[in-house]
């Protein structure tokens, strides 16, 4: 952790949503005039699409049917961690992007499916802002988590993330349900080993939970939408958190544990600009005061 250099991370697995989340940040950040440093946890997959699925083939026929993003054979944890290393201690660090689109990959000139080349993070930014799979990851080689400020999971119930999968890959990406299927059986196992276990690390965890039948996710026709679920918003340390004023301001909440506050789904923007936005300006705060130290 860095009063100088903070970092902000979100994470979350496929489907759960951590994008809407970057989001909420970007207003925030553009509200208080906040130059972050974006960094996209696809960037630290190890192989681009074509290598994956020659990959995929390969454990395939040996045998293993788990090879999966998820797990520490396909992503670059030791660079991760060395990127929020860096930039903790100077504000500095590589990055690159992976390019899933015609559209991202075309001012680049370069197919979809690939990466950009590495390269340095802009200088005399305020923050660095990743979203992806593996902020909070910590295995026996490597703990990404201890260098993050305010770190936050994103974990709606397995089968709204499942549903939430099911439509994003089949409308667009043109992934058949049957072969969305085959991903989440797949990842399995390493979703358990690492995805998981990062919600353990995190200082606020949002969880949707839908009040509809989501029973069978694969034949869902619709997701559930924000007024028809709840918002369960738990957070690791809750010293310093006005919960009489967040609870006067989300009508219809309510505590559900000392640490949990429970809100209407349609809330969540709200629950999230109105937590959000302080905490940034304690980071903001420490760090014009860590500078000002030099």
């Amino acid at each position: 952790m860095s009063a100088k250099h903070p970092i902000i991370a979100i994470t979350g697995s496929s489907g759960a949503g951590t994008t809407s989340v970057m989001r909420v940040f970007d207003q925030i950040f553009g509200r208080e005039r906040v130059k972050a440093a974006y960094v996209e946890g696809d960037a630290f997959h190890r192989y681009d699409r074509t290598e994956m699925k020659q990959k995929m083939a390969e454990e395939l026929a040996r045998g293993n049917q788990h090879f999966s993003h998820f797990g520490p054979d396909n992503n670059l944890f030791g660079e991760l961690e060395a990127l929020f290393r860096d930039y903790g201690a100077g504000g500095s660090g590589r990055t690159r992007k992976y390019l899933h689109s015609d559209e991202e990959a075309a001012p680049y000139q370069r197919p979809p499916g690939t990466f950009t080349d590495w390269e340095s993070l802009p200088a005399n930014t305020d923050l660095l802002f990743y979203e992806g799979l593996h902020g909070a990851v910590v295995t026996d080689r490597v703990n990404v988590a201890q260098h993050v400020d305010l770190l936050i999971g994103v974990v709606p119930v397995i089968n709204l993330e499942w549903i939430q999968k099911l439509h994003r890959d089949k409308a667009a990406r043109g992934y058949s349900t049957e072969a969305v299927t085959d991903t989440i059986l797949r990842r399995m196992p390493d979703y358990i080993q690492y995805i998981i276990p990062q919600f353990a690390q995190t200082h606020i965890n949002f969880q949707r939970v839908p009040i509809v039948d989501t029973s069978n996710p694969f034949i869902a026709r619709h997701i559930p939408s924000a007024d028809e679920s709840f918002l369960v918003i738990r957070f690791a340390n809750p010293r310093g958190i006005d919960f009489p004023y967040l609870l006067t301001m989300l009508h219809d909440s309510f505590m559900s544990r000392p640490n949990t506050i429970v809100c209407p789904g349609g809330k969540m923007d709200l629950a999230m600009q109105l937590i959000f936005t302080p905490l940034i300006w304690r980071l903001m705060e420490r760090r014009k005061q860590a500078m000002e130290k030099r």
